[in-house]
């Protein structure tokens, strides 16, 4: 007995699904930090004295179209920022700096760079 269009067809989607969830649970996760992060501070803000602990940085890459850049990505780029001074025990940072670019070496694979620094900084 050989099966029917629809069985074939429903037996195609199940192995789909089960490779797509297959291949989903091998995914890198990011761990989310719980506690509060540090602020990211203005030079008017900044009403005490404080050391400075260090330059935080963060890069991200991908691939994507051009267009895919959105106000997302900075917010990444200041929660990164943040998450990054709280590792090392900073009050909060000053003096953010966010870039991001768009290089296209073939037409389909377009690469858009987010890269931002800024001063961890903990006060006295």
């Amino acid at each position: 007995m050989t099966p029917s269009f629809r069985q074939m067809k429903r037996c195609s989607v199940s192995a789909l699904m089960l490779i797509s969830l297959a291949l989903g649970a091998g995914c890198a996760r990011v761990s989310v930090h719980t506690g509060s992060l540090p602020p990211i501070l203005t030079q008017h803000e900044l009403n005490r004295p404080y050391d400075e602990l260090g330059v935080v940085s963060v890069r991200r890459d991908r691939t994507g179209a051009p267009t895919d850049i959105s106000p997302a990505d900075y917010t990444w780029a200041y929660d990164a920022l943040r998450s990054e001074a709280s590792k090392i025990g900073a009050d909060a940072v000053i003096y953010p700096e966010v870039n991001i670019s768009v290089e296209q070496y073939y037409v389909v694979f377009p690469t858009s760079h987010v890269s931002a620094k800024g001063i961890a900084i903990k006060f006295r």
